[in-house]
């Protein structure tokens, strides 16, 4: 053949294909970001970070205080576990009573404001009555209930102001009359006064400033002018300095900020003792019981300065965790108020929202020596039946909020159990149809009705 030398016929080649121009790589960056906007986006996601978010840290929590309550139970002459069993069985009990306020609706927890303010208003002032409220660490704030079980009910007049706090307003707004400064105020900070000043009879400053920050953030959700809340502001400011001023404890609380060596008198050894233990807790700490400063060196270890014993022996690793189950939590708060039509759902889960946030920031500075010890739970995390109730409480009353949501209700509903289905179940009159065992199997060709 002409042109081939061997005499076979020249090789055909293909014709090329025309080139397709390439895409440009997304940026991984770019792509990872679109993604958690995405997820953030979705309807259920404030209802999974605050269940799985609260449900972490109150573990998380009962494994801390086990941890660091072991040395103080045995100083005690008690049982290592002692303080774990009553954390525990107090666990057990808020998880009931978060799961009854996840399931109450909007009309039944309106109903309890009052009742529950009343019940709180009552035991507050029954602390001070002689024989019956108790004193601890030089402030008269509890109520013996029986055997080695103490009550403080300034704990409960959080969630009672919040709850009927977010009535008040939201019958206010229904009637538009939140836009008179007069009814914006009473009977809401008149109130409120009343509780603090029924803490601040037992001297518990530190749970006072929380209720404070709860009466700011109820009247910035209801949009209160800035000269009123800077009023406000000033009133709680005076009140507060001359309550500090009149105190030698709380005046040394003050000047302990940023103390990283005790005086000569011991004074600041608390404040000092935390900053240790969280300086030799390195990157991922010394190991989960290998704490130092819990042998007898950090008062209140398992309490206010349970933060400092996790961070000793799980590291900056376990503090960055607890705090970022704080941040979600509080995210998914502010979504939740943010995102609803309902004004008491809207006041209830910002005044919820305010509570948890402003004691954690709260507890947590005054373990890094930013603010003044105060005194006050890490919520969800310290020892503390009383604490814990309350604030698990207040948490069913957030995921009751999220699920009811429009979009999360949609989502809730389109779901199916995909376990426990009736075969056939496509609705009444439906016949149940064979069950197919293996899908994936290939089908034989089906054989003429000669072949054998």
């Amino acid at each position: 053949m002409p042109g081939s030398r061997t005499g076979r016929p020249p090789v055909q080649r293909a014709p090329r294909r025309p080139a397709v121009p390439r895409t440009p790589r997304e940026n991984p960056f770019v792509r990872l970001t679109t993604r958690a906007r995405r997820a953030w986006d979705r309807p259920l996601t404030a209802y999974y970070l605050i269940l799985g978010g609260s449900l972490l840290i109150t573990v998380l929590g009962l494994v801390m205080v086990y941890s660091a309550s072991q040395i103080t139970a045995l100083q005690m002459s008690l049982g290592g576990s002692y303080f774990f069993r009553k954390q525990l069985l107090a666990a057990v009990l808020g998880t009931v009573l978060l799961y009854a306020a996840s399931r109450m609706p909007v009309k039944l927890h309106r109903a309890l404001a009052y009742p529950i303010l009343a019940g709180a208003v009552f035991l507050m002032a029954l602390v001070q009555v002689p024989g019956i409220g108790h004193a601890v660490n030089g402030n008269q704030n509890w109520i013996s209930v029986g055997g080695p079980f103490q009550l403080q009910p300034s704990e409960f007049g959080k969630l009672a102001l919040v709850l009927w706090g977010a009535d008040l307003l939201a019958r206010k707004q229904d009637k538009k009359l939140l836009t008179q400064w007069k009814h914006m105020l009473v009977p809401l900070v008149p109130v409120a006064f009343m509780l603090l000043g029924l803490i601040m009879l037992g001297g518990d400053m530190g749970t006072a400033i929380i209720l404070t920050a709860i009466l700011f953030g109820l009247l910035w959700l209801a949009g209160a002018p800035t000269r009123l809340f800077v009023g406000v502001l000033a009133v709680a400011g005076v009140l507060g300095a001359v309550l500090i001023q009149t105190n030698a404890n709380r005046l040394d609380r003050f000047a302990c900020i940023g103390a990283t060596e005790m005086g000569e008198d011991g004074s600041c050894w608390q404040a000092v003792h935390g900053i240790y233990a969280l300086a030799s807790g390195g990157l991922f700490g010394s190991g989960l019981g290998a704490s130092v400063e819990k042998w007898g060196q950090l008062p209140e270890a398992h309490t206010d300065f349970i933060f400092a014993v996790t961070g000793e022996e799980l590291g900056l690793a376990g503090t960055l965790s607890v705090l970022a189950l704080f941040a979600a939590l509080g995210y998914a708060g502010i979504r939740v108020a943010g995102r609803t039509e309902d004004p008491f759902v809207r006041y209830a889960a910002g005044g919820v929202t305010t509570w948890i946030t402003a004691q954690a920031v709260i507890n947590i500075g005054a373990v890094l020596g930013l603010l003044p010890i105060a005194g006050v739970p890490l919520p969800l995390f310290s020892y503390g039946g009383s604490a814990l109730l309350p604030t698990m409480f207040a948490i069913g009353l957030l995921i009751a909020f999220a699920r009811d949501e429009p979009a999360a209700r949609a989502a809730l509903a389109m779901r199916q159990p995909r376990f426990g289905r009736k075969r056939g179940a496509g609705g009444p009159g439906s016949e149940r149809s064979p069950r197919r065992w293996n899908t994936m199997r290939r089908r034989a060709p089906a054989r003429s009705s000669g072949e054998r």
